[in-house]
């Protein structure tokens, strides 16, 4: 069963280079910015309704 706002592996794959807090960078590494993007896409898609 696959989520409706889930990112599939092929975009997150494009995004994934373009966010802050990559490894590699001076700045600490952020946790799971896989999630936070999907939590945004899925706030807009709630927006989008009403």
């Amino acid at each position: 069963m696959s989520r409706r706002y889930a990112l599939t592996d092929e975009q997150w794959a494009k995004l994934e280079p373009l966010l802050p807090g990559r490894k590699g960078l001076v700045s600490r590494p952020a946790k799971d910015n896989r999630l936070f993007i999907e939590a945004v896409l899925y706030r807009y898609s709630l927006e989008r309704l009403t």
